[in-house]
């Protein structure tokens, strides 16, 4: 069973989230967290087993959060990060999950997509009162179903969910799985308004966002999914953005085996390279390793960027280098966006041309074995190594590709060749 190295320190050394809970209890008893899931930059939450029950603590609070290096926040999430942690349990167990507000204003949380009574279903002031600054209440029920499923707020939600408050919630079936997974990834999708210069997400913006993240980071912080050549792999994906995501796989045919509804019979498996998940869906998506490192990522061009600016006027194909100098010392921190597209951004950024808004991350970044990667945003790598032991997630660096399977140059000189031409009309 593979725990995240987060879910095994908690487990072992702290019954501290759990404190309140189990307050009447004269002696704490350790916590359990059941994990074959492993949440990208994230971890599973610890359980403790009261009475056949398995009790749950989230606390709901303001948190200091890293989007990459260079750009941190003011967010709200649980128990200490955005997203909050995962929830993993087993069909046919009984939950009792204790929600602590030490927010500002009041709170709930909805358990979405998951069957439960309609007391429990976390939607503030038709479900059940709010839950005030303070206060901890008590979500109780049987899971009924499995599958890939998530947690947000149902009070004040454009403002809760857009600064950071959700988490996944995964049930596994209680039979086993059908077939083998050998690795099991989750993250969730977001997107944020974190304006150039600012510390806290704007939550009144609701289309013009500049921040697009899986769990809260954008590449390069995306941690990869590291795996074995030959395991079959499965990777969980929950929308909470306000977006539709194509998530697309270089190097595989997947297959999309499940979603919020559960595994569903093989019948109805697709094949696809690219899948769109809906807003408030989930989708699980499996195939087997081939060996190399392959890109994982929206397919929304600008969702594979950081501070994406918008209204910017378009520059291509005109030469304003002289001109930069004077709109500078009207506006410090312009820069000319690419007369001959963007690319030069991340060059200028990394030669410290260009000083951008503190607290603001480039458009593109991230360098590979190759040179400059030019992405952000939702962006990552799936690490494919023959040889790996089961559980080692370690990140082994770049793929040393075998000799003549990397594209070359054959020439410099742009007339190269004679390529066929479209026949002018």
């Amino acid at each position: 069973m593979t725990l995240s190295r987060r879910s095994l320190i908690v487990a072992a050394g702290t019954t501290a989230l759990g404190a309140v809970a189990n307050a009447q209890a004269a002696v704490p008893y350790p916590q359990k967290a059941v994990g074959s899931v492993r949440t990208l930059n994230g971890w599973t939450l610890p359980y403790k087993m009261k009475n056949g029950v398995k009790e749950f603590h989230l606390v709901a609070e303001e948190v200091d959060h890293e989007f990459a290096p260079g750009s941190r926040a003011k967010c709200w999430g649980y128990n200490g990060g955005t997203p909050g942690p995962t929830i993993e349990a087993v069909e046919g167990d009984r939950v009792r999950i204790l929600v602590t507000n030490r927010l500002p204003e009041a709170t709930s949380i909805h358990w979405h997509g998951i069957l439960l009574p309609s007391g429990m279903d976390g939607v503030s002031g038709l479900n059940q009162p709010a839950i005030d600054p303070g206060q901890t209440f008590a979500y109780e029920f049987t899971l009924r179903q499995h599958g890939t499923h998530m947690y947000h707020p149902h009070a004040d939600e454009m403002v809760q969910m857009a600064v950071g408050m959700m988490g996944l919630f995964i049930i596994h079936p209680a039979g086993g799985e059908p077939e083998r997974i050998d690795r099991d990834f989750a993250f969730l999708m977001h997107n944020w308004a974190l304006r150039p210069g600012t510390f806290r997400p704007d939550p009144s913006v609701m289309l013009d966002f500049d921040l697009w993240t899986f769990n809260s980071k954008v590449f390069p912080a995306i941690e990869p999914l590291v795996v074995r050549a030959g395991e079959r792999v499965r990777v969980r994906v929950g929308n909470l953005s306000m977006w539709n995501h194509p998530i697309h796989l270089h190097g595989h045919q997947f297959e999309v085996t499940g979603s919020d509804g559960g595994r569903w019979p093989r019948r109805r498996w697709r094949r696809e390279v690219t899948e769109i998940v809906g807003v408030g869906q989930t989708r699980d998506i499996e195939f087997v390793a081939v060996p190399g490192d392959w890109a994982l990522h929206c397919h929304m061009s600008h969702h594979t960027m950081n501070a994406m600016g918008h209204e910017i006027p378009n520059v291509l194909g005109a030469s304003i280098a002289e001109s930069d100098a004077d709109l500078q010392s009207l506006v410090p921190g312009m820069m000319n966006m690419g007369s001959d597209g963007m690319s030069a951004h991340q060059e200028h950024v990394e030669i410290m041309k260009l000083q951008g808004p503190d607290n603001t991350l480039p458009m593109m970044t991230g360098e590979g074995p190759h040179g400059a990667l030019e992405m952000g945003g939702m962006f990552t790598v799936v690490k494919v190594r023959p040889g790996l032991d089961a559980g080692d997630f370690r990140d082994p660096g770049w793929y040393a590709a075998p000799a003549n399977t990397v594209a070359r140059m054959i020439s410099e000189d742009p007339e190269f060749g004679a390529p066929p031409r479209r026949l002018k009309s």
